[in-house]
C-alpha cells in the first residue's frame, strides 16, 4: 500500500487513502518507499499509543529520510536530552511528572492560570482583524498561527519581539523531521534548529541567574537544584519541545475549526449566540481533521496486529487521521457531525502515557477564539476562489493559507462573556 504525504491527492484530502488502508486486510501495511509500517485502525493505533513497552519513542523525532552529512554534523551539536515526545521509561515518567505538577493541564487549572491571558490575546488579534474591514486577510498568518504562539511565549516569559524567529525555527523543525527537504534546505533547517536549541539554553540560564515570574522559573523551582528531579539540560529540552508542540498543534486545530465553521454561515453566527455548542464542534473537528494525522513509533519487539506481524526495530507511522475515520469506531465516519456522541473517542491528542499535556489549553484557546471572533465578525467569509492546500509533511497537517473577507465589525458590547 502506497502513501505519499508530500504530493498529490493526499495533500488535498487524505480521506480516500485512509479509506483504502482501512479496507485492507488487517489495517496494517508496509510502505516500501517510506520504509514505514502503516497502522490505520483505531484499536491498533490506540494500543500502540498506550503500549510503551512494545512501541518505543526513541526515533519519534528522527527524520524518515537520509539526512546529508553537512546537516547531520549540525544536528549532532544539539545535545538536547529526550524528555517528552522522544522519551521512554524510566526518563519519561520522571519528566512527565514534572510537567503534570508545573503545567496547568486540567480545564479548571487552565482557566484559573491562563484564562485571562488567552482572552486578552484573542481580543487583541480580533481587534486587528476588525480594523481591516473590507480587506482580504489570511487567517493563518494573522490569527491561527499567531494566537497560540503569543499565548505560549507569555507563559514562558519570552519577549514578543522573538515571535518571528521562534515561528521560523519551529516551522523549520517540523519540515526537517517530518518533511522531505533537499540537501541544501536540510543544511539551512539544521542550522536554524541548532540556533533554536542554543536560544532555549540561554533562556533557561537567564532564569537561573535572575529568576522571573513565568513557567521556566516554575520548572526550575520544581527542580530545586536536584539533577535527579530534572537536570538543567532537561529543563532546556522541555522548553525546546514546548516551543514547537505547544503552539503548532493548536494553530492547526484553530485553522481546521475555522475552515469548517466558516463554510456554513449559520453555524458561524451561532457560535456567538450559543457558545455552549463550541466544545462539541471542536471535538468533532479534532476527530475529523486532526492537526497531527500521523505519529512515529519504533517496535521494541515483534508485534502482531490484525494478523500481521511487525518485526522488532521497525519504524511505524500511526495514522491518527485514519483511526479517527475508522467505521469500526465511529458511525458514518466521513460525515462531519458535531452532534455525534462518540466524537471524544478521537485520538488527536494521543492516548496513554504521552497524552498531550496541553490539551486543555488548546481547547480553551480554540473555544475562546471561535466565540469571540464570531461575535465580533459574524460576516467573516471565506475568500472566493480559494483552493485549500497543506504543507507537505508526514505528521502535521497545516494549512498553507486560509484567506477570508473581513466584513464590518459588530459593536463590542455584543461579545459574549467567555
Amino acid at each position: 500500500m502506497r502513501l505519499n504525504p508530500f504530493a498529490g491527492a493526499y495533500l488535498t484530502d487524505p480521506a480516500g487513502v485512509w479509506a483504502r488502508l482501512l479496507d485492507g486486510d488487517g489495517g496494517v501495511h508496509h510502505d516500501e518507499e517510506l520504509g514505514l509500517w502503516l497502522i490505520s485502525r483505531h484499536a491498533d493505533v490506540r494500543r500502540a499509543l498506550a503500549d510503551a513497552r512494545s512501541f518505543g519513542n526513541a526515533l519519534t523525532l528522527a527524520p524518515v529520510y537520509d539526512v546529508c552529512p553537512e546537516a547531520l554534523a549540525l544536528v549532532a551539536q544539539i545535545d538536547a536530552p529526550p524528555t517528552t515526545a522522544a522519551a521512554d521509561p524510566p526518563v519519561h515518567p520522571r519528566t512527565r511528572r514534572a510537567l503534570r505538577v508545573t503545567f496547568a493541564n486540567t480545564p479548571e487549572r487552565v482557566e484559573q492560570r491562563y484564562g485571562r491571558l488567552v482572552r486578552r490575546r484573542v481580543d487583541e488579534l480580533v481587534s486587528r482583524l476588525a480594523a481591516r474591514g473590507g480587506e482580504e486577510v489570511d487567517l493563518v498568518t494573522a490569527f491561527t498561527a499567531e494566537l497560540p504562539l503569543l499565548v505560549l511565549l507569555d507563559i514562558l516569559g519570552v519577549p514578543a519581539r522573538d515571535v518571528p524567529r521562534i515561528r521560523s525555527w519551529a516551522d523549520g523543525q517540523i519540515a526537517l523531521i517530518w518533511g522531505r527537504p533537499d540537501p541544501a534546505e536540510q543544511v539551512r533547517l539544521a542550522g536554524g534548529l541548532l540556533e533554536f536549541w542554543r536560544y532555549c539554553q540561554d533562556l533557561v540560564r537567564r532564569r537561573i541567574d535572575g529568576g522571573g515570574d513565568d513557567y521556566v522559573t516554575e520548572l526550575l523551582a520544581y527542580r530545586h537544584g536536584d539533577d535527579e528531579v530534572l537536570t538543567v539540560a532537561e529543563v532546556s529540552s522541555i522548553v525546546f519541545n514546548l516551543l514547537v508542540a505547544g503552539h503548532e498543534t493548536t494553530a492547526g486545530l484553530l485553522a481546521h475549526a475555522l475552515e469548517r465553521a466558516l463554510a456554513e454561515p449559520d453555524r458561524w453566527r451561532s457560535f456567538a449566540e450559543r457558545p455552549e455548542r463550541v466544545p462539541a464542534f471542536l471535538a468533532e473537528t479534532l476527530r475529523f481533521a486532526p492537526a497531527i494525522d500521523g505519529w512515529l513509533r519504533v517496535t521494541n519487539r515483534p508485534v502482531t496486529l490484525g494478523g500481521v506481524t511487525i518485526p522488532a526495530g521497525a519504524r511505524c507511522l500511526l495514522l491518527i487521521g485514519a483511526a479517527n475515520r475508522d467505521p469500526a469506531a465511529f458511525r458514518h465516519p466521513n460525515r462531519f457531525d458535531p452532534e455525534r456522541p462518540d466524537a471524544h473517542d478521537h485520538l488527536s491528542f494521543g492516548h496513554g502515557p504521552h497524552f498531550c499535556i496541553g490539551a486543555a489549553l488548546a481547547r480553551l484557546e480554540a473555544g475562546t477564539a471561535l466565540t469571540r471572533l464570531a461575535a465580533a465578525l459574524p460576516g467573516l467569509r471565506p475568500a472566493p476562489g480559494h483552493h485549500r492546500a497543506f504543507r507537505p509533511n508526514l505528521a502535521f497537517r497545516a494549512h498553507r493559507a486560509l484567506p477570508v473577507t473581513v466584513a464590518a465589525p459588530v459593536p463590542s458590547g455584543r461579545r459574549p462573556a467567555v
